[in-house]
């Protein structure tokens, strides 16, 4: 009797692990690419909403914002580079006078690319609100309540954050907006030790 129990247990537990290794190998299928960072040239499309998946004309940017959240994907595979969430972008348009000089000279047309990933514990920022310490929208990280001004760098303005967002260089080539280089500054949170 005990040796047919622990047979059945070691036959559950195998058939166990090939049911987990098959997953893996499916939910591992992304497309190659889709876990690089953005490259330069690639085009950024919706990461959500109804538009999802369709690239980002200066048109779809209202000025002032709310930011609209990206992914780059490749030109030439049409490959969408959400393998990784460190990818996801906030694109924001702004007026160009109210940007400090260094984040003028970045910008398009007072648009701007940053991470959408804070850098405290790597939560996601979605918020767009007016600050907690000024009258000013910033991109806020509802975990934490890290705050960042997109009009200066998007320097921390509140909370625990050790330091900016990832700024993402931008170009618009027939208004379509694409990447123009690699990630400025660390992309995500501080690891924990």
């Amino acid at each position: 009797m005990e040796q047919s129990r622990r047979t059945l247990l070691l036959g559950a537990l195998a058939t166990t692990a090939c049911l987990g290794c098959s997953t893996q190998s499916r939910a591992g299928e992304d497309a190659p690419g889709s876990d690089e960072r953005p490259q330069k040239g690639d085009v950024l499309v919706f990461s959500e909403g109804d538009q999802e998946g369709k690239p980002i004309t200066v048109a779809d940017l209202p000025a002032g914002g709310p930011p609209v959240h990206a992914w780059p994907k490749d030109p030439k595979t049409s490959v969408v580079r959400s393998g990784s969430r460190l990818n996801e972008i906030l694109i924001i348009r702004l007026d160009p006078a109210d940007l400090d000089e260094k984040t003028r000279e970045r910008a398009v047309d007072g648009i701007l690319a940053y991470s959408a990933i804070c850098t405290h514990a790597g939560c996601p920022v979605t918020a767009w609100v007016k600050s907690d310490v000024g009258d000013k929208d910033v991109f806020k990280c509802m975990c934490h309540n890290s705050e960042y001004d997109p009009r200066a760098g998007a320097q921390v303005v509140f909370g625990p954050a050790p330091r900016r967002l990832a700024a993402l260089p931008l170009a618009i080539a027939d208004g379509s907006l694409s990447v123009a280089g690699s990630f400025i500054g660390k992309v995500g949170g501080v690891q924990p030790g």
